[in-house]
Order: structure tokens, then C-alpha cells, then sequence
């Protein structure tokens, strides 16, 4: 393996004192490229042609710990090209935002917004109309990468995006469109809802009113509904005028509800309340026989009640609601009391009815954060399979790949990144989905160590 190193401009390490800020949550202080990965175990697919990118939080040094917010750091994404059964390259790049081209010495890129208006794009990566992107929530624009991670510019949909974006739009199986819910503080009460061609330009967009202003991480979609949610960890201005990076607080007096909005933006959401509760991700949504709008989350009890840096307030539960838009019934069932998060599902079958999800476990004592092990849901059989690591050893989101386009739902590759804490080292490993509890597939050695971040996207080289 030859690799590139390029240093941070006075960096001065690994940044201690915070939850956040400490083990593996530790940013990096380098940007590496490195070519010809080492196989560790098995073979890699000779059929996977693309590249494996994930994004997250790597802040600078001279983070306050006491005011460090794990969801603010600057954006640093992580990939590895793989072909012909190889790991040709990873390389990891900050995202350049204004603020971090500034921080490291750089000329700020292209921007046709304000600059104060662009921050960190921490959390998602994914492909919008062939451009690879960078994307965060809560009024920030995308930012366009190159095929090798390098900043392009800060992006606006060729001019169709009125302000903001989201971490998680969702890839329509049957139009190739994507379905965003977005949120802002200068909006006040509302969010909005955005239809995005698979020319990477927005073609709807339709204001939501709310009673108040909530975090908005995600959304889910059936064939005919876009469902969005309206829960408690609203805008604190008291908690903005004081400084905190992230002025979102857990009010849970505010109530929480869930809405059915017809997917191409027309007429108005209908409502349906359930208890408080906070969802990061659904895992996927779909219409039954009887029309009911079935729903699968990683359901937290609260967010931000306890722990005002980051998403740890005890376990996660892997939850299913129904909506009846007929009667106005919500019905609402346990799947699995075992603590997981970031659930992923093969995304052909998003908004449809589907079988298979898979979910990374989520330790969460109030102190420490952890994802310890891998989950295989069979949501038809009601049975789930576990995958170990191994001591000492911790996953990312894990990413489906299908064997091939006409492969069956859960005929494919589990991807994700794997941190190993007794050596301090990462890799890239890939499971067979049909085989969850069996050996990696490959387990590919990384230049250098991973930090804890969000999500990522299996990217495939165009055809």
C-alpha cells in the first residue's frame, strides 16, 4: 500500500476532555491517499465497480469541550474505490465549506449563498443528478465533490434550491427522484418539502406549517405518501442568544405526530398523534393491503433531555407504526427492545413492502456511545441475526449492495467501516447479507483510523 499524507495546518492532535471528542470520536488531523489497500481476509467481489463513501464529524483542534456538539463538527469524508477485486484508493478530504477552506489556509470555494449561511456538511454523501455531494440539515446547502473527494464548490441545484437542503432525501425506486423534508430556524414554523428530478434540480416545493419549528433529520416515503415528522426537540431561541452550537432542545410538552403529505406535494399533510419520542431514521415505510401507511423506526425515547452534546439517552428501539389515513388509527408495535440505530434496507425496495433491514447496535448508557455489533432483520419471519465484530471492535452504518440490478432483496454486501480499539486501526468490511452471522466476506486494511461518523452511500460507476 503507497499512500500521500497531507497535514492540517497547526494541528496539535487529537482533541481530549469530551465524550465527543475522545476514543474514536476523535477527529484526525491528517488527509491521506493511499493506493493498493491489502486484503486482510477473503476476496473482494470481483463484480463491485464503485466507491464506498461515508461523511462525519472531524472538527478542528481547539474544540471547547464543554461546548463541542458531535452533530457541528466540519464535515470529513471517507472512501475507498474498489474494481476488479481490488481496493484501488481511500482517501479522506474535509469538506470545504468557507468556513474550513479559511480554517486550513485555502481559498474558499465557489458559493452562490452567503457565506454565514454555509456550515459544515457532516453527515450524508450521496449522488444527486451524477455529482457527488456533501449534505447536512437545518438550513446548510449541499457541496459538491469530485469523483476523488476534492471540494468543487457549494452547490444550489443549478439555481432551483431555495435555501435549504436535508441529510436524507430519499431516491424514489420507480422515478429515480428524490423526496427531501427540510428545515431551517428563519423559517419560524414550518418546513418544506422538496421534489428533486433526476436532473439534480428541484421541480416542487411546498411549505409545511407546524405549530412549532422541530429538527427535521429525515423522512420516509411510500408510493403514494411522503411521511413526515413533527416531533419534540425543537428551536430554543434561549439556547441560541446563550451560544449553543446546536439550539435544539427536548420539549416534550410540544407532543409529537407523524404526517401523511400526498408524494407529489399536493393538498395538505394529515396528522396523527403518538407518544413523544425522537426519530432519527425510519427504516422503511410502505402502504399494506388494507392502505394502512406502515412505518419501521429506530425510535429514541427522548434526544437531547439528558445529554445536550449528542444522541445518548438510553436504548433504541426498533419500532412499527400504522397510519390509517381512512380512520385515523395509529397503531404501534415493538419489533425488537435491542438498542440499535442507523437502519438501512436495499434501496430498490424503498417505500415498498419488503422483508430485510439491517441496523448497527447502539449502546447508549447516558455516558458513553458505542455501536458494537450488526443487525439482519427478517420483518416477515420475525426473526433477526447478529454479527460480531469481535472484541474490541465497533461498526459504522452498514450500507446494501445488490449482487447485481434484477438481484433478489437480499441478495448482496454489507458495507461499512470497522474500528478496532485494541490496535487503533480501521477497515473497510463487507458481509454477505445472506450470511450476516458467517465470516466477512473481505476485511480490507485502512491507512488510517476512522472516526465514529454518520452516513454513507455505495456510489456505482456509471454504466
Amino acid at each position: 500500500m503507497s499512500a500521500t499524507v497531507s497535514s492540517v495546518p497547526e494541528a496539535t492532535g487529537p482533541l481530549i476532555g469530551d465524550r465527543y471528542l475522545a476514543g474514536n470520536f476523535a477527529p484526525v488531523d491528517t488527509e491521506v491517499t493511499a493506493f493498493d489497500l491489502p486484503v486482510l481476509h477473503g476476496a473482494i467481489p470481483a463484480v463491485l465497480d464503485g466507491r464506498y463513501l461515508r461523511n462525519g464529524p472531524n472538527p478542528f483542534a481547539g474544540e471547547d469541550p464543554s461546548a463541542y456538539h458531535w452533530f457541528t463538527g466540519a464535515g470529513m469524508v471517507h472512501g475507498v474505490r474498489l474494481r476488479d477485486g481490488k481496493a484501488e484508493w481511500y482517501r479522506n478530504r474535509w469538506v470545504r465549506s468557507p468556513q474550513v477552506a479559511r480554517q486550513l489556509g485555502e481559498v474558499p470555494p465557489e458559493n452562490p449563498w452567503d457565506d454565514d449561511g454555509v456550515f459544515a456538511a457532516n453527515t450524508n454523501v450521496v449522488d444527486i443528478g451524477g455529482t457527488t455531494m456533501a449534505i447536512v440539515e437545518a438550513g446548510g446547502p449541499p457541496i459538491e465533490l469530485s469523483d476523488e473527494l476534492e471540494t468543487l464548490r457549494v452547490g444550489n441545484l443549478d439555481g432551483t434550491l431555495p435555501k435549504a437542503f436535508s441529510a436524507h432525501p430519499k431516491r424514489n425506486p420507480a422515478t429515480g427522484e428524490l423526496h427531501v423534508a427540510a428545515y431551517w430556524w428563519g423559517w419560524g414554523n414550518q418546513i418544506q418539502y422538496l421534489v428533486v428530478g433526476t436532473d439534480g434540480r428541484v421541480r416542487t416545493a411546498v411549505d409545511v406549517p407546524l405549530p412549532g419549528a422541530p429538527m427535521v433529520h429525515d423522512l420516509a416515503i411510500t408510493e403514494r405518501w411522503a411521511v413526515l415528522f413533527d416531533l419534540p426537540c425543537l428551536f430554543d431561541l434561549e439556547a441560541a442568544m446563550g451560544g449553543a452550537r446546536l439550539p435544539y432542545t427536548w420539549q416534550p410538552d410540544y407532543g409529537a405526530r407523524l404526517g401523511l403529505l400526498p408524494i407529489d406535494g399536493s393538498g395538505e399533510a394529515r396528522w396523527f398523534e403518538i407518544e413523544p419520542c425522537y426519530v432519527y431514521h425510519p427504516l422503511n415505510a410502505y402502504e399494506d393491503a388494507q392502505g394502512r401507511v406502515v412505518l419501521d423506526v429506530a425510535r429514541h425515547r427522548s434526544t437531547f433531555a439528558g445529554d445536550r452534546h449528542g444522541p445518548n439517552e438510553g436504548s433504541v428501539t426498533l419500532d412499527r407504526y400504522a397510519l390509517d389515513p381512512a380512520t385515523g388509527a395509529v397503531g404501534h408495535d415493538r419489533l425488537d427492545d435491542r438498542s440499535q440505530e442507523f437502519p438501512r434496507h436495499d434501496e430498490r425496495v424503498l417505500g415498498r413492502a419488503y422483508r430485510y433491514g439491517y441496523t448497527a447496535g447502539f449502546d447508549s448508557d447516558g455516558r458513553h456511545l458505542s455501536m458494537r455489533g450488526a443487525y439482519k432483520h427478517d420483518l416477515v419471519a420475525a426473526t433477526s441475526t447478529a454479527h460480531d465484530y469481535g472484541p474490541g471492535r465497533s461498526t459504522g452504518e452498514l450500507v446494501f449492495v445488490p449482487e447485481s440490478p434484477d438481484a433478489a432483496e437480499d441478495d448482496g454486501w454489507l458495507m461499512s467501516f470497522v474500528h478496532d480499539a485494541t490496535d487503533d486501526h480501521s477497515e473497510l468490511v463487507i458481509l454477505h447479507a445472506q450470511d450476516v452471522g458467517g465470516d466477512p466476506v473481505a476485511r480490507i486494511a485502512l491507512p488510517q483510523r476512522v472516526p465514529m461518523g454518520f452516513h454513507g452511500n455505495w456510489i456505482p460507476t456509471p454504466a
